[in-house]
């Protein structure tokens, strides 16, 4: 038996923040970033937006790239002091998955942040509040998800928090936000959406529904990225975007994810990296070892790419894919090597050990011994 997870309502496309107005409540708390909502103005219309709907309004700002663990407690006590019943959340994968995290110890403050880093362990929400999820970039998919991702930086380690509990009930999609993003996050939160669709095409969880949405986001991805890169007002390639990122988000919500993700997450919390470009340069070399035994799953891939595989082997047809890969990061500038971002050698037991223990890994189509993480990781240098 499978299951197919959502938000209840997701309102996407121009002018997609408007709906704030149509949520029903007496209080809401809206939790930010670093500013550039506040700065583009995002922010003033969203708050007048809930105020229209009958709403007070609390502003959480100032949540960091990678949110830690302190952030969310001091957020979760603010909710607790202000009681509201809508959480909103805006901006990038870090305010939206920082207010999930928050949400939990909202609604149970005795819970530990112990307690709820194994898979699927959440106490059942709403019982104080909905979430509604408004993303600033095109990649993370955090809006329609089940997970977020907490970094306890004390041990180095950025946890993939995973339970259905958190799935926003609300998702907006407004591609003006988008807009504000410089080239760099662009594309590094593009080739994060791109790794969510190929992990979930090659899940061992994969299922006709979960490829309908990864094959979509991955043909849209390989289209329209690089113009939204290179052109951050082309509003098509933006709008496009956007569609891309959820879809592949919706996939890869049901159908998980796999060793790209287990092992970004310890290059980002161990180096203090960004999500988005650890993804991008694991992405082929994983996927080289997973062709081992998805070499079809990945010559799909390949074809959805734009390839003509139909005189290809599945070999070759997975090579190909590679090729696509590495070929569409070199074009958006995306670094060489990990080595670039400050990795080393000596640090790849440490970062494979806790790579194993990371539940994306659970679905990947092979699993790795502590060698051959070691060895991607290696290559990837």
């Amino acid at each position: 038996m499978y299951r197919f997870t959502l938000p209840r309502d997701l309102y996407h496309g121009k002018d997609a923040l408007s709906s704030l107005k149509n949520l029903s409540g007496k209080k809401a708390v809206v939790v930010v970033g670093g500013g550039s909502m506040k700065r583009f103005g995002f922010l003033d219309k969203a708050v007048d937006y809930l105020k229209e709907a009958g709403m007070e309004v609390k502003l959480i700002e100032g949540v960091e790239p990678d949110p830690s663990v302190e952030t969310v407690m001091k957020g979760a006590a603010v909710m607790r002091e202000f009681e509201p019943d809508w959480i909103v959340a805006m901006g990038g994968g870090s305010p939206i998955d920082a207010a999930k995290a928050m949400w939990v110890f909202y609604e149970y403050p005795n819970t530990t942040f112990e307690e709820i880093i194994t898979p699927f362990s959440f106490p059942t929400l709403r019982t104080k509040a909905k979430f509604c999820a408004i993303p600033s970039t095109s990649g993370t998919a955090t809006e329609v998800t089940a997970f977020s991702v907490i970094t306890d930086y004390a041990k180095g380690i950025k946890y993939p928090l995973a339970d259905f509990n958190i799935t926003p009930d609300v998702a907006i999609v407004d591609p003006a936000l988008a807009e504000t993003m410089p080239a760099k996050l662009t594309a590094h939160t593009g080739m994060d959406a791109m790794t969510h669709a190929i992990e979930a095409y090659v899940s061992t969880i994969a299922t006709p529904i979960t490829d309908a949405c990864a094959q979509k986001a991955i043909e849209l991805i390989s289209k329209f990225l690089k113009p939204a890169v290179e052109n951050g007002q082309d509003e098509n390639a933006r709008d496009m975007m956007a569609y891309a990122e959820f879809l592949a988000g919706m996939a890869f919500n049901n159908a998980s994810l796999g060793y790209v993700h287990a092992m970004a997450h310890q290059l980002g919390g161990f180096y203090d990296l960004p999500h988005g470009v650890c993804n991008a340069i694991l992405l082929p070399h994983v996927q080289e070892y997973n062709s081992q035994v998805s070499a079809n799953r990945l010559k799909d891939v390949a074809s959805f790419m734009g390839v003509d595989v139909s005189n290809m082997t599945d070999e070759k047809g997975a090579k190909a894919c590679i090729n696509e890969i590495n070929s569409l990061s070199k074009a958006i500038n995306i670094p060489s090597g990990i080595k670039e971002l400050g990795a080393k050698e000596e640090d790849f037991d440490t970062l494979a050990n806790n790579a194993l223990k990371d539940a994306c890994g659970l679905t990947n189509p092979k699993q790795a011994t502590h060698e051959e993480i070691v060895n991607i990781f290696k290559k990837a240098l």
